[in-house]
């Protein structure tokens, strides 16, 4: 009765031995993030439970393969590499969640799939550093692996921003889940969530660009009356929205030149919108001197001229 108990709250899958595997996993106790082979800033946040930047080549599902990982989870939202998974042994399931954090559906559904998938496992983001650290700290404090101050240690030690509030608040809230609510998520695991279509995505881009406007009209520094603003959270997400677009219909559908303009300008916006992320990452708008404020108005001008540039050829 004690193991059936057992495998009831902790699933099958958790039970199940990983793999002899040929690289040495991040300790769970480690103060800095690893490296491998096409992955970074991976950080244990349990045993057999990592969290690490998303997959950039066949060499890093090579380094998954040494981890002896079994299923990746994907919360970005770029969809993910699913034939070089399954090339490597390994399943992948894609529950994409925000720079501002996830409800409690999502939450459930991520909950429910690593206590149930065969670990290891190894979660990721684009980068490794915010979302998928946010997502594995939560999991951690809801399957009763951490407590949340324990949890969110974790998330220091992946190099969370502090300006991703959203992220901070799920791992900071979380609590212990009842086997009964994990059992009432979706069981399904998708390995692949479609992105939003174009139109919603440019929608989304613009409302995100809005908000960090508002933050550079108050010098940088989030309103009192806008609170919940979160300006790296918003540039992270217009960085996440451009790489989606890449393989929208509307992209697919143009001749071969177009597309490969498009894709190419959308990539530059990629880039721009990631240092200004960066940029907003790192600043403190309450002790900022005025050349970084220089330096993230350029970046932000940069962002928006390159939309405008987007705009003119295949909007306006």
């Amino acid at each position: 009765m004690g193991v059936l108990l057992l495998v009831l709250l902790l699933g099958a899958g958790a039970l199940m031995p990983p793999p002899a595997s040929s690289a040495m996993p991040p300790a769970v106790d480690a103060v800095k993030p690893v490296d491998f082979v096409g992955l970074h800033n991976v950080v244990a946040f349990h045993e057999g439970f990592y969290s690490g930047s998303a997959p950039d080549s066949p060499e890093a599902f090579a380094s998954l393969a040494d981890l002896g990982v079994r299923t990746v989870i994907s919360v970005d939202g770029a969809v993910p590499d699913v034939i070089a998974a399954r090339a490597g042994g390994m399943r992948y399931v894609h529950l994409p969640i925000g720079y501002n954090g996830f409800d409690e559906t999502r939450r459930a559904e991520l909950v429910r799939a690593v206590r149930d998938l065969p670990r290891p496992i190894y979660i990721h983001c684009h980068h490794g550093k915010h979302r998928s650290a946010g997502a594995a700290a939560t999991i951690a404090v809801s399957l009763g692996w951490l407590t949340n101050d324990a949890a969110i240690e974790r998330m220091k030690v992946s190099g969370t921003a502090a300006g991703y509030t959203g992220l901070w608040s799920c791992a900071a809230k979380a609590a212990p889940m009842m086997a009964a609510a994990i059992d009432a998520a979706r069981a399904d695991f998708p390995e692949v969530t479609k992105p939003e279509s174009m139109i919603a995505a440019m929608v989304a881009i613009d409302e995100a660009l809005d908000r960090i406007k508002l933050v550079e009209r108050n010098d940088w520094k989030v309103p009192a009356d806008h609170p919940d603003l979160a300006p790296a959270a918003d540039a992270g997400k217009l960085a996440d929205l451009l790489r989606l677009a890449t393989d929208d219909a509307h992209i697919t559908a143009l001749d071969d030149l177009a597309r490969s303009d498009f894709r190419a300008l959308l990539a530059d916006g990629v880039l721009k919108a990631g240092a200004l992320e960066a940029m907003l990452s790192s600043s403190d708008g309450n002790s900022m001197s005025d050349a970084e404020r220089a330096r993230l108005k350029a970046a932000l001008a940069a962002v928006g001229a390159n939309c405008k540039a987007c705009h003119v050829k295949y909007r306006d």
